[in-house]
């Protein structure tokens, strides 16, 4: 790995570090202004700023090259942070809401890095580039909640105030790292245009969809609404933080071996372990008295599912198109998933406030279920397929 790379790396760390510290809070502050099930409302918002990301990236890309556009992801997140602040100054719901945008898309810009680390990578190190950047998200869930722990209550009449105007440091020194990085100007790209109809007839996209949505849409709907779910139960902003932490490590250290397990075992085989393993989350959240611990384990396995299942599907997609055609499979396929995750995001405070902790718990069965019975149609179809 090359210089380039690790310094890609750093930068991931710190734009995810804001989401990070953005997932701890989010649903609070909206609860506490909103006083209604809208808690959840700014993270459905910056979700669905996420998913319209890769449009403004992609021509950002094109017509100015990679760092002037991550340079603009920078400075919209920076003003994401200082929206954020200002609903809060204010006690504005409405204008809470609005800093969701750019800080949605300052977030979706930053997660092309990965694909820049591949551009600057030898040869032979694209896939572990791609790893490493992606590992970033380790560092950030040790930065972005340890943000908020120690600066959510410096302002005593404003909590989280402090919070919001330390985050826009975060993605000044990417920008400023982002100086030292050489990239090479984007190529030009050559999109087949092919009819949606083709896409979603394909066995191998359904599958990954399904495994990909499953995995993201459970573990959103479920961490959304934690934070505010502990404070219910007694637990200070720390004990969430320390929670959220676990959850967000469970999430992207895996990435250093969930490829090798794929290739050992088998990629529907660890789509069906992370599916057991999300279910095994929701049974503990059912069973088990709501203590600190007990959430701290059950959010590390959701972390966990999450990762085998959209790495899963993730690496499924890759079997479900052709070269030519790879920009608007997976445009297909992220538009899809990530819609799930805004949908979850606006409808997790719904059903808590209105249904409670174990209701929004058994609503994660049924399409993991569903993803786990596609998949395993899709591997018996696949061996009778070869066998013949």
């Amino acid at each position: 790995m090359n210089k380039n790379v690790w310094l890609l790396f750093c930068c991931q760390a710190l734009m995810n570090a804001i989401m990070s510290g953005q997932t701890i809070m989010a649903s609070l502050i909206g609860y506490k202004l909103s006083g209604s099930a809208l808690n959840t409302l700014p993270m459905a918002i910056q979700m669905v700023s996420v998913m319209c990301a890769s449009v403004i990236a992609s021509h950002v890309f094109s017509r100015f090259g990679r760092k002037p556009g991550f340079w603009l992801g920078c400075a919209i997140a920076f003003c994401g942070s200082l929206t954020f602040a200002s609903g809060i100054y204010f006690h504005n719901f409405v204008l809470y809401c609005a800093g969701a945008i750019p800080a949605g898309l300052g977030f979706g810009i930053a997660q092309h890095l990965r694909f820049a680390a591949a551009e600057v990578a030898d040869a032979d190190s694209k896939a572990r580039a791609i790893s490493l950047v992606l590992a970033g998200g380790v560092l950030a869930a040790i930065v972005g909640p340890e943000m908020v722990k120690r600066t959510h209550d410096l302002i005593s009449d404003y909590t989280f105030l402090a919070t919001y105007l330390y985050l826009p440091i975060l993605p000044i020194i990417t920008a400023t790292l982002l100086c030292f990085v050489q990239l090479p100007p984007a190529p030009p790209k050559v999109t087949v245009h092919i009819p949606f109809s083709n896409i979603l007839a394909r066995p191998n996209f359904v599958a990954a969809v399904c495994a990909s949505l499953a995995g993201y849409a459970s573990m959103n709907l479920v961490m959304v609404s934690t934070p505010l779910q502990m404070v219910l139960c007694g637990f200070g902003v720390a004990a969430t933080a320390d929670v959220i932490r676990s959850h967000s490590v469970s999430m992207y250290a895996p990435g250093f071996f969930t490829g090798r397990l794929i290739q050992k075992f088998g990629v529907h085989q660890i789509i069906g372990i992370g599916s057991l393993i999300t279910l095994t989350c929701v049974g503990i959240n059912l069973y088990f008295p709501p203590l600190w611990g007990v959430f701290m384990v059950s959010l590390a396995l959701l972390g966990l599912g999450w990762n085998f299942m959209f790495v899963g599907g993730t690496t499924m997609l890759t079997t479900a198109y052709s070269a030519q055609e790879r920009v608007r499979v997976q445009a297909t396929h992220d538009f899809i998933v990530f819609g799930s995750v805004a949908a979850t995001a606006l409808t997790s405070g719904a059903i808590e406030s209105t249904a409670g902790w174990t209701t929004l718990n058994l609503v994660v069965v049924p399409p993991v279920v569903i993803a786990m019975a596609v998949v395993a149609w899709h591997y018996v179809a696949r061996r009778q397929t070869v066998a013949a």
